[in-house]
């Protein structure tokens, strides 16, 4: 059976278009985005077992990061975007360029709604956990 390893170095743009955005990859440390959709039952008479189809997409991203203060830095950029109509993000497994074997994972249209300010614990890095929520899901291999 064939494996691969995987080692996790995602690239992460954001910004509120894919023509505008910044490069935070530096700055992250854990990323999860979850493509979701609504399921909306379609089970007729007759059927023997529950059947569904996909409704709404409900897709999140989840980005934490080190709480950084500096002009370009994670919260000059991301304090930008929280209240904003539309917000673009756009994650690659690796650095290389997007392809089938490096896909990059986008929302656009997608919403930030809230942003810790602080998050410190003594004798620790700074970080805070950030939600993009809702959004077109899209997957670019070329």
């Amino acid at each position: 059976m064939a494996t691969s390893t995987f080692l996790s170095n995602a690239k992460v743009l954001i910004g509120t278009s894919s023509a505008s955005t910044t490069d935070i990859t530096d700055q992250v440390f854990s990323i999860q985005f979850t493509p979701a959709f609504d399921a909306l039952e379609k089970t007729a008479m007759g059927d023997t077992a529950r059947k569904f189809v996909a409704g709404l997409g409900d897709h999140r991203c989840t980005i934490s990061v080190y709480a950084s203060y500096s002009a370009s830095e994670s919260y000059a950029v991301l304090s930008a975007l929280v209240g904003v109509a539309a917000v673009y993000i756009k994650v690659n497994p690796t650095s290389a360029a997007d392809s089938a074997t490096n896909p990059g994972f986008e929302l656009t249209a997608s919403q930030l709604f809230t942003m810790p300010v602080i998050n410190s614990n003594l004798g620790e890095l700074a970080t805070f956990d950030i939600e993009l929520q809702g959004g077109d899901y899209t997957v670019d291999t070329a």
